[in-house]
C-alpha cells in the first residue's frame, strides 16, 4: 500500500506545474470593492477563483510529497547496491510536459463541464501513469534538479537489469547507492555516504 502511494504522490508531484499554469491563467483579481478585513471579500474572491484555489491546495500537497520523499530516503535500511551499466533518460521529463502538462492548459476554465473533463482526464492520467508505471517521469523533478536514469544494478540477491534510478544528483557506473524501491523496477535513490 505504502509503494501505491509513493507513485501517487510522484503522479501529484509531476502535475505542480500544471498546477502553477491553472493558478495563473485562471485567477481573477478581487474588485475595487474588496476590503481585505471583511469575510464576505475573502469568500466572494474564493468562489469566483475555485480552480485557483484547488491548485493552491495541490501545490502545497506536492510540496509535502516532495519533502517527504526527501524525509523518506534519508532514512533507508536497505543495503545499497552498486549501479553497474548506466544510461541518462532525462528526455522523459519532456516527453511527459510535452505531451500531458501543456495540452491541458488549453481548457476554457469558465464551463463547469470543461472542468469535470479536466478533472477526470487527470485522474485517468494518473491511473494509466501508475498502472504502466511512467509516474517517474516527472517535469517537477526535473526543476527541482532530479535526474532520470535506466541502469542495471548488483543488489545482495543478484542482478537486476533495465531498472529506473531517480536522484537528486548525478550518478557514476560502479557508485553505491542508497534507495527506496518504488515498484520492481523503479528506485529512488540517493548516493551512498
Amino acid at each position: 500500500m505504502k509503494s501505491v502511494r509513493r507513485k501517487i504522490d510522484l503522479y501529484i508531484l509531476s502535475l505542480g506545474l500544471l498546477f502553477v499554469f491553472f493558478i495563473i491563467i485562471a485567477t481573477e483579481l478581487p474588485t475595487s470593492s474588496f476590503r481585505f478585513n471583511e469575510a464576505a471579500s475573502w469568500k466572494e474572491l474564493a468562489t469566483n477563483n475555485l480552480l485557483p484555489v484547488a491548485s493552491a491546495l495541490a501545490l502545497g500537497y506536492c510540496l509535502f510529497a516532495y519533502f517527504y520523499f526527501d524525509f523518506e530516503l534519508k532514512g533507508v535500511t536497505e543495503i545499497p547496491f552498486e549501479i553497474s551499466k548506466l544510461e541518462d533518460i532525462n528526455y522523459e521529463h519532456l516527453t511527459f510536459l510535452a505531451t500531458y502538462v501543456v495540452p491541458l492548459i488549453s481548457f476554457d476554465f469558465g464551463s463547469s463541464r470543461q472542468m469535470i473533463v479536466l478533472g477526470l482526464l487527470l485522474v485517468v492520467m494518473g491511473v494509466i501513469y501508475i498502472k504502466t508505471d511512467l509516474f517517474y517521469a516527472n517535469p517537477s523533478l526535473a526543476l527541482l534538479g532530479f535526474h532520470i536514469y535506466r541502469a542495471n544494478g548488483s543488489f545482495k540477491n543478484g542482478e537486476r537489469e533495465g531498472i529506473i534510478l531517480i536522484c537528486r544528483g548525478r550518478l557514476a557506473e560502479k557508485q553505491k547507492v542508497a534507495y527506496i524501491k518504488l515498484d520492481d523496477r523503479i528506485y529512488y535513490v540517493r548516493e551512498n555516504a
